[in-house]
């Protein structure tokens, strides 16, 4: 499975963007899915993911409320809306994608394939 993010860029702070991530190869609609952040100096941190059907959701909770996850199945795309941006959220996004069971969907260790990421930048 290869992925690509892309829908990046630079906003100011109340901004949205939405980030999108297209998987070629593998049987897409049997995996789940998940967004990851990486900042400056930090280690990558989980933002979001969603199970293999799409209808289950889990977000970090400095996210929950502002960003909302999506897989279509038919489109074989993941989705990331990020409403009312923050500073904060300044980093390197990658989408991620594994197998079902395992490791709980907000560790990196569950996740077998990694996409190049989309920097976000948000500006005061």
């Amino acid at each position: 499975v290869q992925l690509q993010a892309s829908g990046g860029g630079s906003v100011q702070a109340g901004a949205s963007l939405r980030l999108s991530c297209t998987a070629s190869g593998g049987t897409f609609s049997t995996l789940k899915m998940a967004w990851f952040r990486q900042s400056a100096g930090r280690e990558r941190e989980f933002v979001a993911a969603v199970n293999w059907s799409g209808l289950s959701t889990q977000y970090a909770d400095s996210v929950k409320g502002r960003f909302t996850i999506s897989k279509n199945n038919d489109e074989r795309t993941l989705y990331l809306q990020m409403d009312n941006l923050k500073p904060e959220d300044t980093a390197i996004y990658y989408c991620a994608a594994g197998f079902p069971g395992g490791y709980l969907p907000d560790s990196p260790k569950g996740y077998t394939y990694f996409g190049q990421g989309t920097l976000v930048t948000v500006s005061s």
